[in-house]
C-alpha cells in the first residue's frame, strides 16, 4: 500500500493561475486526504461481513470502499457536527490507530478532508451511500472548472455546506428540492429544477458567459424559428435532419434522452399550425404549411 501511496503522491496537473500564461504543476492528490480516506475505511469497515476494503484508481480519481453503514447517516451531519463520533463501530482497533497518529482523536477528519480539497481548489469528496452496507467514497484528481472552483472557494461568506451543493451543481449531480430552494434564495443558481445551473452572476464574474448561455438554452421561440427555417428551404426534412441542427444547441445540462423529448415537443407545438408531416410517424418527413404565416 505505501508504494502505491508513494505512486499517486508523485502525480501531478497543471493549474494555469490566474493573471499569467505559465501554467503551474500541483500534486493530483493530497497525501494527508488519501491516508484520511483509507484509514477511515480501516477504522470503520464491519469486518463480520468479511469484505474487503477497495482503493481503485481511474485516469482521473481514486474510489476507496469499505463493507459497513455509515454510522452518522449522511456526510451534512459530519460537516455540521464538530464533536467526534459517540460511537465507534471498532473501539479497539480506534483506540491503536489513536496510539499509532492514523487518526485523530478528536474526529473531524471527514470534514478535515472537505477543508483540504477546498484550500487546493479542487471538487469535494464525492460520498456514495447508495449501498446500505458499504461506503464508497471519491477523490478527484483534476480541476473540473478552475475559475468557478477558486471563485467559490475565494468567497470566504459562504459555508461549508452552501459549497458542498453548488460542488454538485458544477458537477450535474442531482440536488434535492430543498437544497435547490436553499441555492435558489441566495441567487448562486438559475433554472427549472432539476436542471440547474450556475447563476449568470457566477458566471460572468468568472468569465463563464459563453458556457452559462450554452447551459441555460435559449427561448423556444429561437429553436422553432431554426426548425422553420431549415424546412422553409430544404423541405422536406426528417426528424434526422432536425435533430442533426438542435442537438447541439440546446443545454448542455439535458442529458441526449431529454434533449429529444424537447425537440418532440417543440415539432408538436408547431405541427397542423406551421409545419406537418406528410410522412409516417417512424420516417417523419416535414414541410411548411402553406397557409400558415411565418
Amino acid at each position: 500500500m505505501d508504494k502505491v501511496l508513494a505512486r499517486i503522491r508523485n502525480l501531478t496537473v497543471r493549474e494555469l493561475p490566474f493573471g499569467t500564461l505559465f501554467p503551474l504543476e500541483m500534486s493530483q492528490y493530497d497525501p494527508w486526504v488519501i491516508r484520511e480516506a483509507l484509514h477511515n475505511c480501516i477504522a470503520h469497515q464491519d469486518y463480520g461481513l468479511r469484505g474487503r476494503i477497495n482503493v481503485v484508481e481511474t485516469p482521473n480519481s481514486l474510489i476507496l470502499s469499505n463493507r459497513g453503514s455509515f454510522l452518522p447517516g449522511n456526510v451534512e451531519t459530519v460537516i455540521q457536527q464538530d464533536a467526534p463520533l459517540e460511537i465507534y463501530r471498532n473501539p479497539l482497533l480506534a483506540e491503536v490507530m489513536v496510539n499509532l497518529n492514523m487518526i485523530d482523536t478528536q474526529g473531524g477528519g471527514i470534514k478535515r478532508m472537505f477543508q483540504a480539497q477546498r484550500r487546493r481548489f479542487f471538487p469535494l469528496p464525492d460520498y456514495d451511500l447508495s449501498e446500505p452496507e458499504r461506503v464508497k467514497v471519491e477523490l478527484q484528481g483534476r480541476i473540473l472548472d478552475e475559475h468557478y472552483t477558486r471563485l467559490l472557494m475565494a468567497n470566504t461568506d459562504l459555508d461549508l455546506l452552501t459549497i458542498m451543493l453548488l460542488d454538485k451543481v458544477q458537477k450535474r449531480r442531482p440536488i434535492t428540492q430543498d437544497e435547490h430552494r436553499r441555492l435558489k434564495a441566495g441567487k448562486w443558481v438559475e433554472g427549472r429544477y432539476p436542471n440547474v445551473v450556475v447563476a449568470a452572476k457566477v458566471a460572468a464574474a468568472v468569465g463563464e458567459k459563453a458556457k452559462h448561455i450554452r447551459d441555460r438554452g435559449f427561448e423556444s421561440r429561437y429553436y422553432r424559428d431554426l426548425i422553420l427555417k431549415l424546412i422553409k428551404e430544404h423541405q422536406p426534412v426528417t426528424r434526422e435532419d432536425i435533430n442533426r441542427l438542435l442537438l447541439d444547441k440546446l443545454p448542455e445540462v439535458l442529458s441526449d434522452e431529454q434533449k429529444l423529448s424537447r425537440i418532440h415537443n417543440l415539432l408538436s407545438s408547431m405541427s397542423g399550425t406551421k409545419i406537418q408531416n406528410i410522412g409516417s410517424r417512424g420516417a417523419s418527413r416535414w414541410v411548411i404549411i402553406k397557409s400558415s404565416k411565418q
